[in-house]
């Protein structure tokens, strides 16, 4: 049976005070190239597409029939149940794992693996432990065959603006979890990535911290234009962040639906809001 969502997102493209855009190497796989470089030119968002796909491993289907249609800019939260697919969906979308039917595309072209302009953020937070902050977050740059005075440029801009200007010199294992995930997500802003793939990326933080980086990543996303599905079992937290919320249940999409008042600490007791929750805990089972 062929899964739909209830609705359609719309371009949330934002003119930008700051955002990265820089060249993918040669030979990635690009659904189109972003425009500009440095943090003073807007990367464009992606269209993300799925249109009767199978999802997972041919021995381990976890998705099928999946009807998705994520618009340039917006950002979509996807919750459900362990074991759903929502990991199997942000790494299809990521590149890593083919379809096993259907269409998976960026753009209107067909995702065939991994790309430049596509980042994937973990919750661990994968920093490469021997390397500095500034240097993790140049990396991708470097990948790109920017020039090193041009990245590290753009690297510390980025990691001030994520406020770890500071910490620039520090290694990994000397800032806390929460600094890492910031620095984490300044390497994949700071790279140019026009989707940014989000796999509970706080769900290891404690829950002063975790509001914090909810909070940043609505601060530092403004301007950049990019793309964001962003995973997570937590249902107030894809309700404040998402433009809409995709609902998994065990095997199949169940729906689509449009947040009130997305990013607004303020309509936590909003009556849409809530009505919102209630429909979604309860077709999650939670």
């Amino acid at each position: 049976m062929s899964t739909s969502s209830e609705t359609r997102g719309t371009t949330r493209t934002t003119t930008a005070d700051t955002g990265t855009g820089t060249t993918p190497a040669a030979g990635t796989d690009t659904g189109s190239t972003s425009t500009g470089t440095g943090t003073g030119t807007a990367a464009r968002g992606t269209r993300l597409t799925l249109r009767a796909a199978a999802l997972g491993r041919p021995d381990a289907a976890a998705l099928a029939e999946v009807d998705l249609d994520v618009a340039p800019g917006e950002i979509l939260t996807v919750v459900g149940p362990s074991g759903c697919g929502k990991s199997t969906l942000l790494r299809t979308l990521a590149g890593l794992l083919p379809a096993l039917a259907g269409a998976v595309e960026q753009d209107g072209r067909p995702i065939g693996g991994p790309a430049a302009d596509r980042a994937l953020v973990f919750q661990e937070d994968a920093l490469l432990p021997w390397r500095t902050l500034l240097s993790n977050v140049e990396l991708p740059l470097a990948i790109q065959g920017a020039r090193r005075a041009e990245r590290r440029k753009q690297a510390g801009a980025w990691l001030e603006r994520v406020g770890l200007a500071d910490r620039a010199r520090q290694l990994p294992h000397r800032v806390s979890g929460g600094q890492r995930q910031r620095a984490q997500l300044a390497r994949a802003l700071a790279a140019g990535a026009r989707a940014v793939l989000m796999d509970e990326p706080f769900g290891a933080l404690d829950a002063q911290t975790r509001a914090g980086m909810q909070d940043l990543l609505v601060e530092v996303l403004h301007g950049t234009g990019a793309t964001v599905v962003f995973v997570t079992h937590d249902v107030d937290e894809a309700l404040f962040l998402g433009d809409r919320v995709a609902l998994l249940g065990t095997g199949r999409l169940l729906s689509v639906r449009d947040v009130p008042r997305p990013r607004d600490r303020a309509a936590h007791d909003d009556p849409a809001r809530l009505a919102l929750r209630r429909d979604v805990l309860t077709s999650l089972s939670i």
